[in-house]
Parts: structure tokens; sequence; C-alpha cells
């Protein structure tokens, strides 16, 4: 029996001129994920629309639900840790973020 995919997707709407320090967030959070347990992969797709703004999503597929959480579990703590406020920054720097976990379709 085949495990079903699981991948914890977010879609990001930057404003133009919040993006070098998204862009800087972004590679602290995909280097943490890379160490954590049961992440089987992640991708970034990016695009800037007419108006100079960056819509990008990120994919970050794991073997599991539970190793999702796990995963959230160990960035909040991460983030306590350094004092970071993402809430804050996201409403700082006018981000809005869609996040869903997606199961595959097979």
């Amino acid at each position: 029996m085949h495990k079903v995919k699981i991948s914890l997707i977010d879609k990001f709407f930057v404003p133009a001129a919040s993006k070098a320090e998204f862009y800087e967030r972004m590679h602290f959070n995909r280097e943490f994920l890379k160490k954590l347990p049961r992440l089987i992969r992640q991708d970034a797709y990016e695009y800037t629309d007419h108006d100079g703004n960056l819509i990008c999503v990120t994919i970050a597929e794991w073997e599991s639900k539970e190793a999702i959480d796990q995963a959230r579990e160990s960035v909040q703590a991460e983030y306590k840790r350094e004092g970071v406020d993402l809430p804050g920054i996201l409403k700082r720097l006018n981000i809005t973020i869609d996040r869903g976990i997606y199961n595959a379709i097979r």
C-alpha cells in the first residue's frame, strides 16, 4: 500500500517594497526545514505581477500529518528562541498568506 503524499502549501502575496526582507526570511525557513526529520522535499515558485508585487508558492512535502505538526512545533520553538514575531512581520510588510495542508490526488 502506498502512502498518500501530504504537503503544506503556502501562497504569499508580497508587495514590491517587501521582497528583500521576505526572501531573507524565506531562505532562513527553508534552510531550517532541511534539518527536520521526515521532510521529503520542498520547492518554491514565484512570479512578479504587473505592479511588481511578488506571488510566491512554497511546498513542503512530508511523510505524514504528524510530521507536519512536529515541524510546526519545531519552527515555532525556533522563532521563540530567536524572538521572531511572524504575524507581526507579515503585518508590517503587508504580506498575506494562504496556507493549507493538501493530500495528493491519485
